[in-house]
């Protein structure tokens, strides 16, 4: 059943590189103790060339990316615990279309596709898409300060055709509530009363189709 005074049984956190996602739904778990999903970015033994060669190593990361979402998705869904509190996700599986349309040519898009509409099919949608928008420049200082390797390289350009993908699509969804929330540079990790505003917004029944809030 869900968290009293959550309305919803699984919940996905998105955003752009740098966002916060994860960092969020880590103070979710802590508060409410749901059951959580983390992408396992790191495992990705292409990503690290990708960001120095994209054109090459495009297409084996984001369907290695896809398959490991897909597993880890599939997984969770397929042994529900009746028990169990709602569910959180740093990760919503159509970011995997999303960022293959960015990162591959048309040729590969078009059979990366058809991958994926089998793949989408297999679990459930989620009950709330929460989006954290950043400005570009705000992405690329959390990023610098978190320090990541494999992410010394990532460019403003490269963030903001993510995040312009991210935008485009969930403009179209109609049947899912979208919640697209603008940060700025709020820090949800160490201010408490940022963060209880989220709860807040968490606990908000919100109607299918996008939703723009601010802190």
């Amino acid at each position: 059943m869900p968290e009293p005074g959550i309305p919803y049984q699984f919940v996905a956190i998105e955003g752009n590189i740098g966002a916060g996602k994860t960092t969020l739904c880590r103070r979710l778990e802590s508060r409410y103790g749901c059951k959580l999903i983390l992408e396992q970015f790191t495992d990705n033994p292409f990503l690290p060339f990708f960001y120095l060669q994209p054109e090459r190593y495009a297409f084996p990361v984001e369907l290695f990316f896809m398959t490991e979402r897909h597993k880890q998705l599939l997984e969770h869904f397929s042994q529900p615990d009746l028990f169990s509190k709602f569910t959180i996700a740093d990760y919503f599986f159509v970011k995997t279309l999303l960022f293959a349309k960015n990162n591959l040519n048309e040729e590969e898009f078009r059979l990366f596709q058809r991958l994926f509409s089998v793949l989408n099919a297999t679990f459930p949608k989620p009950d709330l898409l929460l989006y954290l928008h950043r400005p570009v420049e705000a992405l690329l200082r959390h990023i610098h300060k978190r320090g990541r390797n494999i992410e010394r390289n990532i460019s403003g350009s490269y963030l903001e055709g993510i995040q312009n993908a991210y935008l485009e699509f969930l403009k179209t969804e109609m049947t899912t509530p979208v919640v697209i929330l603008q940060l700025g540079d709020a820090d949800f990790q160490h201010d408490d009363r940022t963060f209880d505003a989220i709860c807040n917004l968490l606990r908000e029944t919100h109607k299918p189709g996008v939703t723009h809030r601010q802190l």
